[in-house]
């Protein structure tokens, strides 16, 4: 005999009050704790009064790992600020989504070396376990926007043709496939657009240590970017556009 059941009459009560949605993210969680992350960005020295419920490293951190988890506009944050496993990572608490807009704002007024700071932090974080002589390669992707944000602008997109875009550039160790560096554009500019000010910074991120050789795709040729290298006797290949100019 076969007995069906109407969906409107099985029973649904909701008593896991301490459920999580994010469990799978324990994991990394426990790799943040691990690295101390919390304690390098408070050896940043960004203190606000000392009677603040959400002190500035904490607020990076929920930055760092909202982002992890997907949330890409501030007020994604609104699903991880009653997570009991969020909650137990930050201390008892997760700050208010509309407070986040207030602290990106503050940090930006009031520490104007943040980025750079960061980076640094990141160099400082990744150096042991970077190769004794490493090799850059530089890339540059395209983010799709959904909004206004600051910055987005329309251009060559092949996924969301039409649609405002940042056009990011990166440059990755290429053995142990570390991120070195990383600078925010807008969609409209060339993947080559300030690339020679991005690799001065990253050489001088990377302090002293030497560079076996340079590899990029084919936006980041030219005389300009050729002559960077060789006047640092660094070492380079790259891709370069097949026109009947250069088959002659």
């Amino acid at each position: 005999m076969k007995f069906i059941t109407k969906i409107a009459n099985i029973k649904t009560e909701f008593s896991m009050r301490n459920a999580t949605n994010i469990a799978g993210s324990k994991i990394m969680l426990a790799y943040l704790e691990k690295i101390k992350l919390a304690k390098a960005f408070h050896a940043l020295g960004y203190a606000k009064s000392p009677n603040s419920v959400f002190p500035t490293y904490r607020i990076l951190l929920y930055f760092i790992v909202g982002w992890m988890l997907g949330c890409e506009r501030v007020f994604h944050f609104q699903r991880l600020q009653k997570d009991t496993l969020m909650r137990r990572f930050l201390g008892g608490r997760c700050p208010h989504h509309s407070l986040l807009y207030k602290e990106l704002e503050r940090l930006g007024k009031q520490r104007p070396t943040l980025s750079i700071d960061l980076k640094k932090l990141n160099m400082e974080m990744v150096s042991p376990c970077l190769p004794q002589t490493v090799i850059l390669d530089f890339d540059s992707t395209v983010e799709t926007l959904y909004g206004n944000q600051q910055g987005a602008a329309v251009g060559v997109n092949s996924y969301k043709p039409g649609r405002k875009s940042y056009h990011p550039i990166l440059v990755y160790e290429g053995q142990s496939r570390f991120l070195l560096n990383a600078e925010l554009r807008p969609g409209n500019v060339h993947s080559s657009s300030d690339v020679l000010a991005f690799a001065e910074k990253t050489l001088s991120l990377l302090s002293s240590r030497p560079v076996s050789y340079v590899r990029f795709d084919k936006g980041f040729g030219g005389e300009a970017f050729y002559s960077f290298w060789e006047s640092r006797k660094i070492g380079y290949v790259g891709k370069m556009k097949w026109t009947e100019r250069l088959q002659k």
